[in-house]
């Protein structure tokens, strides 16, 4: 099974005309998603991550795939575990675009394992990434543009609400995220700031997410557990991210949408089964 590529969106075109946002993570699988229908919509997109050819080569590939202004997509190198990284991506964003109007923090990432076989470092590097890293796009975003100009954040988090066996440290670090989100809702309103988080369902399907582990099975076998009776697609996650930062979302903050086609309500544990 293959994600579908597309260049369109349920919005009206030119929606974000003038806009500019960044997009960790916006090479490669949801991130790529919101990329290309923040493009569509008109919008200036920075993408980043860590690894620099990686982007070069996403930006190639986004960039033949629809027609729009090619100077609308740039990218930078970013670990967003280092903070002097972070604040060169949002430095390097004002330097070319001239703002920040979207920050949507999509870079994460984890590995399957029982907790009890999780070291503190493999721990600590989930948390890093997932939580911290998180803090420190929306702390940088805040200092460098979005404190005296406004703006609007979108968190990628997941659907751990019910605890993630076999993924607790991403469980944990999301749930910090979630958390963040709702404090820094209420602490930077008053700066014309919004701030809310989408948890998509492990039954997002992307290439990205069945390569890093390793086949489509595990995607396949939750399907039965899916009151939709099917998979989700990036392009249904950046479609609500796109509503998050559109105005018609003006009078919401500090919220998280969960899009997983009913599954958190019809079965809290997708990868574990506890034995009889």
């Amino acid at each position: 099974m293959t994600s579908i590529s597309r260049a369109t969106s349920v919005f009206r075109k030119n929606l974000f005309q003038g806009k500019t946002a960044i997009v960790t993570g916006g090479g490669t699988g949801i991130g790529k998603g919101i990329t290309q229908e923040l493009l569509y919509l008109g919008c200036k997109v920075m993408i980043a991550s860590r690894k620099i050819d990686k982007l070069k080569s996403a930006a190639d590939e986004i960039k033949r795939s629809f027609d729009f202004e090619s100077e609308n997509l740039q990218f930078v190198e970013c670990n967003i575990r280092k903070e002097d990284q972070v604040k060169n991506m949002m430095q390097t964003t004002i330097e070319r675009f001239g703002k920040i109007d979207f920050l949507v923090n999509n870079s994460g990432g984890q590995f399957y394992s029982p907790a009890s076989n999780i070291n503190s470092k493999g721990f600590n590097a989930v948390i890093e990434t997932n939580l911290v890293g998180t803090f420190y796009c929306c702390k940088a975003a805040y200092d460098l543009y979005m404190k005296e100009n406004g703006g609007c954040i979108v968190n990628i988090i997941a659907n751990m609400f019910n605890g993630w066996p076999g993924m607790s440290h991403s469980g944990a670090a999301r749930a910090g995220v979630d958390n963040l989100t709702k404090s820094l809702a209420v602490e930077w309103a008053p700066n014309g700031i919004r701030i809310n988080s989408v948890a998509p369902g492990s039954s997002i399907f992307s290439d990205t997410a069945a390569a890093n582990y390793g086949s489509s099975e595990i995607f396949d076998n939750q399907i039965p557990r899916i009151p939709a009776k099917r998979l989700g697609t990036v392009e249904e996650v950046s479609g609500v991210v796109c509503y998050l930062l559109s105005p018609a979302a003006s009078f919401i903050t500090g919220e998280t949408v969960r899009i997983d086609g009913g599954q958190s309500l019809y079965s809290t544990s997708i990868l574990w089964e506890v034995p009889g």
